[in-house]
Parts: structure tokens; sequence; C-alpha cells
């Protein structure tokens, strides 16, 4: 079969242009520790996280799983006295292929939500492959979920009403967190909002194909990301879901969801089809497939109008979970 690629929206198409001398779609694993390097932790550090002092920022280390080194939870709570718990709370999973990134990186998106609806944002920090393969990880944010649930009053936060939430690997990692605490009689979620989430290290969908080459994160990115949590195991018939939710076989007695990805994206595939098993299991799921969309359009083009609509469609799931 022949595998064209959907068009991308020509007002995203333009920011691809602008970006691609920064952003090659083809990342390898020679080019982690380059791609580290580069120029977008620092500018991370001089993010307002306090929202021009609508939050209270505080950098907590908390325990991490038994017998591996403690992890870093960036709280952001609202300062103001009528915003006094207890708060809904958004857990926030970083993206980042599952070899880059901090709690810093995409939490903008949760901070704007959280001004919107009075919440609390915990970001959880959690170690990266290839050096941590899995499942450091994972268990790194359930660790960071069973620290917030039980000392949720302390930080404003209700226990009752944690969200889940990343985009990316985050994505796939907070996927990954609703079934492992569902399996674990952990603390309970009441939603996901899994944003263009990495859900499947298989890497043979039709959009994994027809994208090779194209947007931001591609088909070689990507088998460069699984490779690295998963070594040898990526592909093979012995991956467990709480490394790639696609493998998942129960997809039951899951907290409800929210699912977004591009029309014109590596991940778009696997995102449908994990929303449709959802509902096959008797489950809630919201699915939007943003026409033209690359991987991650709106954090790279907040103002186009198709990044507006899906920053819209994100923060009313939200409004609509807890009211």
């Amino acid at each position: 079969m022949s595998h064209v690629p959907p068009p991308f929206d020509p007002e995203l198409a333009a920011t691809l242009e602008l970006i691609k001398e920064v952003i090659s779609p083809g990342l390898t694993m020679d080019d982690i520790d380059v791609v580290r390097q580069g120029p977008g932790i620092e500018m991370l550090a001089e993010l307002d996280l306090t929202v021009g002092g609508f939050f209270e920022i505080e950098d907590r280390t908390v325990a991490g799983p038994e017998g591996a080194p403690d992890i870093s939870l960036l709280i952001a709570r609202p300062a103001g006295p009528e915003t006094q718990g207890p708060l809904p709370v958004v857990y926030h999973v970083h993206g980042g292929g599952m070899i880059l990134g901090n709690n810093r990186v995409g939490v903008d998106g949760p901070l704007a939500w959280a001004k919107e609806l009075g919440a609390v944002v915990v970001s959880v920090e959690y170690r990266l492959a290839p050096e941590q393969p899995y499942p450091a990880g994972i268990e790194d944010v359930y660790a960071g979920l069973v620290w917030t649930a039980e000392h949720a009053k302390e930080i404003g936060g209700d226990p009752e009403r944690i969200v889940l939430a990343g985009a990316s690997a985050g994505g796939g990692l907070s996927a990954a967190l609703a079934l492992l605490t569902r399996d674990r009689g952990g603390p309970r979620p009441i939603g996901q909002l899994l944003m263009c989430p990495m859900l499947d290290d298989r890497n043979e969908s039709v959009s994994c194909h027809q994208m090779a080459g194209l947007g931001v994160w591609d088909r070689t990115a990507n088998e460069t990301g699984w490779t690295a949590l998963l070594g040898e195991a990526r592909g093979g018939p012995d991956v467990p879901a709480y490394a790639a939710p696609a493998r998942a076989e129960d997809l039951s007695g899951l907290p409800p969801a929210f699912l977004d990805v591009g029309s014109a994206e590596t991940f778009r595939d696997e995102v449908v089809a994990y929303a449709s098993r959802i509902w096959q299991a008797g489950g809630v799921a919201e699915l939007h497939v943003w026409p033209g969309g690359f991987h991650g359009f709106d954090g790279f083009a907040p103002q186009a109008a198709l990044s507006q609509a899906a920053r819209t469609a994100q923060l009313e799931w939200l409004r609509r979970l807890l009211a």
C-alpha cells in the first residue's frame, strides 16, 4: 500500500518550515546527548512558573520507589486566600520521548488550566532512558502519585480529585500509570488527559509509515525512544502494558480519558485505536483528531487556530470532569 501522508494544516506547515533547522524528525541514539544539551532546557529555566504571582512554587524532594533514588516534584498551588483547598490536583508527567526533559517541560499547559479552574499542579520528574530503562520511569511516576495522594491536603489538594495529564511520552506514562494504579489498588484518579500520547512500541501502524521523515517525531525517532526504554525487547512479544499501554489486554475499570492527536503525525493510529478499545471495554473516552496537526503542534504554534481549538477542548473536558 502506498503511504501518502495527509497534508499539514497550512498555518502549522508554516511553523514547521520555521523550526525545521532546529528540530529534525529522525532522532537517533547518537543524537540523544546533543539534543539534551540544546537550548530548550535553559529556556525552561526562565519560565515564570508563578504565572504573574498566581501560584506559589515549590520544588519538593520525596521518596522514590523502594530501593531507588528520591524523586523531585514541582508543586504549584494558587496563592490567593480565595482559592484555599481542597482543590483538584493535576498530576503532570512531562514529555520527551522517554529520553529527554524534566518536570518543567510542558507544564505551562497544566498551569494555564489550573489558573482557569482553580487547581494545584504537581509535575513529576522521572529517570530517563537509556541510562535508566523500563521500569524506572513508570515506577518514579507511580511513587510521585502515591505521595501526591497521601499529601494532597498538605498542598491544598483534594486526594479524591486527582487528574493524570501528559503529552507525548508523558501521555504514554499517564496512560500506563492509570493501568498500574488500577492493578495495584493504588490512588484512584478521576481522569486521564492524554495529549498525543506515545502508546505503542511496535512502530508499525500506517501513520508511522506515512509520516516517516516528516514533522518533529517520526518513525526513526520513535524507534530510538522505545529502544532506549526497552532495549532488545522493543517490538517483541514480551513488552508489558506498563511500558507500552497499547499492549494492555484489559482496558476496563480506567478513569474517563481525553485523548487527542494530529491527523498528520506518527501516533495518530495508536491513539485512535486506544480510544476505540476503551469504548469497547465499556469505558469513557473523548477523542479528538486534529486535521493537519503534527506531533505537539499546540506547543510549537500556540497561536494557530487549530492549536487554540485543541487547548479549548482540553480545558472544557477538564471543566466538565471537575464540575
